[in-house]
């Protein structure tokens, strides 16, 4: 007989599920919004790729169609793995390394260069730092497996 309650690994599986299907949403809101003028100034400045994309999400961010799609695809791939407890650590882990990867790759490359192909400026690097950090957090904090003995 079941009484209908929760052990705490359940409830932390179930939980990293959820942020994991959250951080997701937010990348596909995010990517949809790079693509509405207005919300990304500097609309008709909108690349596909590089630093010539002068086009900014909420006037901060640089965005180009390719940094909107990955978002999007980001975030399809975040509801996918979220799916199952695994799947969302590993989402919010290893995309947290990505991002973590992706700032590194911000402070190295000369963001008025053909190399700042995605593109990105310090607000970006802030927010991928934060990103990464986040992501990673959340999923050893929230999401881990249990262990199995």
């Amino acid at each position: 007989m079941t009484t209908g309650t929760r052990s705490p690994t359940t409830t932390r599986r179930t939980a990293g599920r959820l942020v994991a299907a959250a951080v997701a949403v937010v990348f596909l809101l995010v990517g949809v919004l790079g693509f509405i003028p207005g919300i990304t100034t500097g609309y008709d400045q909108l690349t596909f790729a590089g630093h010539d994309s002068t086009a900014m999400l909420f006037g901060v961010f640089m965005v180009s169609i390719l940094h909107n799609v990955v978002h999007l695809l980001f975030g399809v791939i975040g509801l996918a793995a979220a799916r199952t407890p695994r799947g969302a650590f590993l989402f919010l882990v290893a995309g947290g390394a990505v991002y973590l990867v992706l700032w590194l790759y911000g402070l190295l490359v000369d963001h008025g260069s053909d190399a700042n192909f995605v593109p990105v400026n310090t607000a970006d690097n802030w927010l991928h730092l934060g990103l990464g950090a986040g992501m990673i957090a959340l999923g050893l904090l929230i999401a881990r497996p249990a262990r199995t003995s």
